[in-house]
């Protein structure tokens, strides 16, 4: 080989190698995480959630590298945002959704086993009819609540749960709908967190003036919502509970927690509610109930996965 052929290949093999180590910081530097895009321009439910996410990626970029953090193009059902992740469907690009825990799901995906609202959404008051209101006021016990119905979509994990405790559904799988069928009598009751019925009724009051927020009843059962990703990324799952860790520690994570949801808790007076219990069945056996550090328990009974009146 020629002194000048030696050098043209020296010059190649260094070029090759700077755009190899190139290649894989560009790789390694963009994580990219894509979530289901929030169901309609109305749909507020989810702000805090993307709050939590955007900073564990943030507090975890010096360890993983940089990230891309946006909704999918299309809205869709959790059913079926759920299979894009098992089926990794290039098309929508969804990796990552966030919603209610069962020992399926957990087979099912990948689990980050931090409760993101802390536990909050398994605190439900209802929106109801105003006419309504002494029909509510006067239920003493859980019994003569499950003889009227309650709304739910047709996709929601805790269907199961209200099936399994003897109650009556009435389920749709729009949202938006569901205020609507409430205000039309076609149920009697629409069962929320109690971070989500104050936000949704004011947003909502001038369209269905007929609605209220019941004052008097909560209804509780253990429902802690996670962040799931697929089987086959664990590196996703590793860095977003790292991330998430990293904020319970340093205080970040109560920040954001009582940032969307102090003014709810406040409003919602738990301490002048009758409680009403109920058993979750779907809850996996490695639920982190222990851990009090995880979950916001305002005067309830301890976090369990039993029933009781």
């Amino acid at each position: 080989m020629t002194i000048r052929k030696r050098v043209i290949f020296r010059i190649l093999l260094a070029t090759a190698s700077i755009l190899l180590l190139t290649y894989s910081y560009v790789n390694a530097a963009d994580t990219v995480v894509t979530y289901p895009r929030f169901q309609s321009e109305n749909d507020f439910r989810y702000n805090d959630l993307i709050e939590l996410l955007k900073t564990a990626l943030d507090k975890t970029v010096p360890e993983y590298g940089k990230y891309r953090l946006n909704p999918s193009d299309m809205v869709m059902s959790e059913l079926r945002a759920i299979q894009e992740i098992k089926t990794g469907n290039a098309q929508t690009g969804i990796n990552l959704i966030y919603r209610s825990t069962s020992i399926d799901m957990e087979k099912s995906l990948l689990p980050i086993r931090i409760p993101l609202r802390k536990g909050l959404l398994g605190y439900r008051i209802f929106l109801i009819r105003k006419g309504d209101r002494e029909k509510f006021s006067h239920i003493t016990n859980i019994d003569e609540l499950k003889k009227l119905s309650v709304g739910q979509g047709g996709d929601w994990g805790d269907v199961k749960v209200f099936e399994a405790n003897g109650f009556k559904i009435a389920s749709v799988w729009s949202y938006e709908v569901l205020f609507a069928m409430l205000s039309d009598g076609e149920f009697d009751y629409f069962s929320r967190g109690i971070n989500e019925a104050y936000p949704e009724y004011e947003m909502r009051k001038s369209k269905y003036p007929n609605l209220q927020v019941e004052q008097s009843l909560l209804l509780y059962y253990p429902w802690p919502y996670y962040f799931f990703v697929s089987r086959n990324n664990p590196e996703l799952a590793k860095r977003i509970e790292k991330g998430l860790t990293m904020m319970i520690d340093d205080g970040t994570f109560d920040l954001i927690f009582f940032k969307y949801h102090q003014h709810a808790i406040r409003k919602a007076g738990i301490g002048n509610r009758r409680v009403f219990s109920m058993f979750n069945p779907l809850l996996p056996p490695e639920t982190p109930l222990a851990n009090r550090r995880l979950w916001h328990i305002p005067g309830l009974p301890d976090i369990n996965n039993k029933s009781s009146k």
